[in-house]
């Protein structure tokens, strides 16, 4: 639907345009290669990783991107 608006040179600006063109933004930043775990992981000073991972017994698995929708504003 989105493309086809497009197409006929028309913008959406309802709530569900904007959302989906987010989703589609998103989408493509998904797309996008991440660093490695390690080299993120590394970054982080080796204390605080213990710290972390005595007190809440967590630990690095994966690397992912978080949505802009679960980002407080």
């Amino acid at each position: 639907m989105r493309v086809e608006v497009e197409a006929r040179g028309e913008t959406l600006s309802s709530r569900a345009a904007r959302e989906a063109s987010e989703a589609a933004e998103e989408a493509a930043a998904e797309k996008k290669n991440l660093p490695p775990l390690a080299e993120l992981v590394g970054r982080i000073p080796e204390n605080t990783r213990e710290l972390v991972e005595e007190l809440f017994r967590a630990k690095f698995v994966s690397v992912k991107r978080v949505p802009k929708t679960a980002l407080k504003e």
